[in-house]
């Protein structure tokens, strides 16, 4: 069956640095665009990161700009989310999302913590 298993979420200090990964498996990894989203404690959730199939093409909010990097390893099954120079206000559950918007399909992690915080 379809998952997404996110991993990667920890307690960061202001200013530190985090990694996190999400590993794909039961369908066709290399086709799908790949999001990362996040949802703060009583906020909407809201799209981060996305990245194209083959990997060519990313965009971000204009909050994590020049500060976060989405990048994926099709051989992996994987995308990540590369998290420099953390803001208290990046604290939230962050969700990986695989989307196909030919088909409209779209599939979602169980999410995992980011707490920024000293």
């Amino acid at each position: 069956q379809v998952q997404l298993v996110e991993s990667g979420g920890a307690l960061v200090q202001p200013g530190g640095s985090l990694r996190l990964s999400c590993l794909a498996s039961g369908f066709t990894f290399s086709i799908y665009t790949m999001r990362w989203y996040r949802q703060a404690p009583g906020e909407e959730r809201e799209l981060v990161a996305a990245i194209t199939n083959r990997g060519d093409s990313t965009t971000y909010l204009d909050a994590v700009k020049g500060r976060f990097t989405i990048s994926r390893d099709n051989a992996k099954n994987t995308v990540y989310l590369q998290m420099n120079a953390v803001k208290p206000e990046d604290t939230a559950i962050y969700y990986c999302n695989a989307y196909r918007p030919v088909v409209r399909m779209s599939y979602w992690g169980q999410g995992t913590q980011v707490t920024v915080s000293s």
